[in-house]
């Protein structure tokens, strides 16, 4: 009832009677004044005024299911939807609604992580109202092999995202993570169901950190946040309405093509490890020069002795040297 509600409130730029909107719902004043509370707890800022009714103050930057899913002009990619005021992590969530069935496209949103999950089993600080959280359910026809190039592409969407929304300069960190001035505002965690030979689904996280303000000291050489280099606040919804608007597009050019050759020179037009010394941690770390991008989404480096070595994202961690 509240969002027929709060429809009916959108219709009109003056106040409206809990009577007259009773009579076009077919419900009462009372039923009425419970769904305005309700919006009201969901952040709608409602004026109610005696003998004069309600009215919805407009232009209202509102990060909620009913916000977003009005906001979002796609095929498949959040076409259901669902807004966590609080969950363990996004990808937990999606996980067993996957497990249920539940269909490709599928987006899970939090307001708060409580274990959100980063690569290798670190952390991932979720704090209420500052970022953006969320998963989204993939069911592609590929083998586990290819899984990790759904990581890259979910970073291509991100960085054009940011790149059109804040004009900010966002460069990718391969193979999963966004960085702007070499600090870190985006990490992407990607995990799959799978067989030998076949993949039931896949789940790709994205957090992303908007308005936060400050971090813990031990963060604050290497992470950052869209507020803090943009030097204003950041609608979160337009940014995740972005976000996922461009990865429907490079998903089903991808799904389509089969092929990461499509998205390949722009991917390494934005990956700040292309051309940089890094250090490659492995078993017997080493340092090298980034130096391409295969077509499977690997990075190719080259150590000092001229020799050529292809890099796993599963296998190391790449580290620039500044």
């Amino acid at each position: 009832m509240y969002r027929k509600i709060l429809e009916e409130l959108k219709k009109t730029d003056e106040y409206i009677s809990g009577e007259e909107l009773g009579e076009r719902l077919g419900v009462s004043r009372a039923a009425i004044w419970k769904s305005i509370q309700k919006l009201k707890q969901k952040g709608y800022i409602i004026e109610a005024i005696s003998n004069k009714g309600y009215y919805l103050v407009p232009e209202q930057d509102l990060y909620n299911a009913i916000e977003i899913k009005e906001a979002l002009n796609t095929k498949l990619i959040g076409k259901q939807l669902y807004f966590c005021d609080e969950v363990d992590s996004t990808n937990n969530d999606i996980r067993k609604r996957a497990r249920e069935g539940e269909k490709e496209g599928t987006v899970v949103v939090a307001e708060i992580q409580t274990a959100g999950k980063g690569r290798r089993g670190k952390t991932w600080q979720s704090p209420k109202g500052t970022g953006i959280w969320f998963s989204i359910l993939l069911r592609p026809n590929i083998t586990p092999p290819e899984a990790p190039l759904l990581t890259l592409l979910a970073g291509l969407a991100v960085c054009r995202a940011v790149q059109q929304q804040t004009g900010l300069e966002a460069q990718i960190k391969w193979p999963n993570d966004i960085l702007i001035a070499g600090k870190k505002i985006c990490g992407i965690l990607t995990e799959l169901d799978a067989e030998m030979d076949s993949v039931h689904f896949i789940i790709t996280g994205i957090g992303i950190n908007v308005n936060i303000e400050s971090f813990p000291e031990e963060l604050q050489q290497t992470a950052t946040s869209l507020k803090i280099e943009k030097g204003e606040n950041i609608s979160r919804k337009k940014i995740l309405i972005a976000v996922i608007e461009e990865f429907e597009k490079i998903y089903l050019q991808y799904e389509k093509e089969c092929s990461f050759l499509t998205f390949r020179e722009e991917y390494k037009k934005n990956c700040i490890n292309i051309g940089k010394e890094l250090k490659v941690l492995s078993k017997q770390p080493f340092t090298a020069k980034g130096i391409d991008i295969t077509e499977q989404g690997e990075l190719i480096v080259e150590k000092s002795t001229g020799e050529r070595v292809t890099v796993l994202s599963g296998e190391v961690s790449i580290r620039n040297i500044l």
